[in-house]
């Protein structure tokens, strides 16, 4: 008989998850069995649950920033073995033959396949990972390690696509569980770090500030001086003009979220002086093996609060209200 497990899954956008009793997931050709030991709560869930990305495989486990022990090894899988601790992000799978995996844009793959959004993901006791996307991680606090997996991830990726430590003087715009960790990296490089939050979340700014923010205030103030980049984390359109009326010609925003509101329209003269405006996909294997070989280096150190398991819909709830500072963590 096959043993069971508990699990948080969405039958349909706009519900709450419903805690149940399933089968524990049995790992295929490539993939491994985990036993999830914590798994952080990320905006992009909530997108998943609040129906803002359309395409979920229902029923769903959500959750992408999973720790866990290898528990069995699927046919095939080498290079990792039971009882080793690793972490499983965003991007669960790729093809590895369409255009842009041949080009080194496995981020951008054709028939990728995403932890938590169409695979299930670590709201759950058991969960089964593509071993070519399992990460070693390092340490004994799997709650710490947890945010790491797409809030430090996703950050670093769109840090990097700002330019790196290049920047000297960097905005970001939602200080949530992305942008603490992320200040804590460009600080390590010397970089002046300018936090916009919510209008009027005194206590969201008071916990840049704390982090070694230079300046911390609403996103409708200006910055004291222009900045050399601005990376945005909160998933509001309309921020895109305000950023690029913070930056300095030549300076560079991007978008670190996978949903946005809609951008309004702005004038041509926000854009002119080549200011640039990206936005990131998902991430690369590359961009795991760098930044969680840098995360201890720095060190950079989490602020999480855990909630067991079957307290899911209140972790989300809380994030959704702008309730939480740092980083949510379930634990089974």
């Amino acid at each position: 008989m096959t043993e069971s497990m508990r699990a948080m899954r969405l039958h349909a956008p706009g519900e709450p998850l419903r805690l149940e009793t399933l089968p524990r997931p049995q790992p295929g050709p490539g993939e491994v069995q985990l036993r999830v030991l914590a798994c952080g709560v990320c905006r992009t869930d909530l997108h998943v649950v609040d129906g803002e990305l359309t395409e979920p495989r229902l029923p769903l486990v959500p959750g992408h920033e999973i720790v866990g022990e290898v528990t069995a090894l699927g046919e095939g899988v080498t290079g990792v073995a039971v009882g080793q601790r690793v972490g499983v992000p965003w991007l669960g799978w790729t093809c590895g033959e369409c255009a842009p995996c041949r080009r080194g844009e496995e981020n951008l793959c054709e028939c990728a396949e995403f932890t938590g959004y169409t695979r299930n993901g670590g709201y759950a006791e058991y969960c089964v990972a593509d071993a070519r996307y399992c990460f070693p991680v390092q340490g004994d606090d799997a709650q710490a390690a947890a945010p790491l997996l797409c809030a430090g991830l996703i950050g670093y990726r769109t840090w990097r696509l700002a330019g790196g430590e290049a920047p000297r003087r960097l905005g970001i715009y939602g200080f949530g569980a992305a942008a603490h960790i992320l200040i804590q990296l460009a600080l390590a490089r010397g970089q002046r770090v300018y936090a916009f939050t919510r209008p009027g979340d005194a206590e969201a700014q008071a916990f840049a500030r704390r982090l070694g923010a230079a300046w911390a205030g609403g996103s409708d103030e200006m910055p004291p001086e222009a900045l050399d980049a601005a990376l945005l984390f909160a998933p509001v359109g309309e921020l895109i003009p305000t950023a690029l009326s913070h930056v300095r010609p030549g300076g560079t925003v991007v978008s670190g979220g996978i949903h946005m509101s809609d951008i309004p329209s702005f004038p041509y003269r926000l854009l002119w002086e080549e200011r640039a405006v990206k936005s990131v996909a998902n991430l690369t294997r590359q961009d795991g093996e760098e930044f969680l070989a840098l995360a201890p280096e720095v060190p950079i150190r989490t602020e999480t609060r855990a909630y067991p398991l079957e307290e899911a819909n209140r972790a989300l709830d809380d994030l959704r209200t702008g309730r939480l500072s740092g980083a949510a963590v379930l634990i089974p």
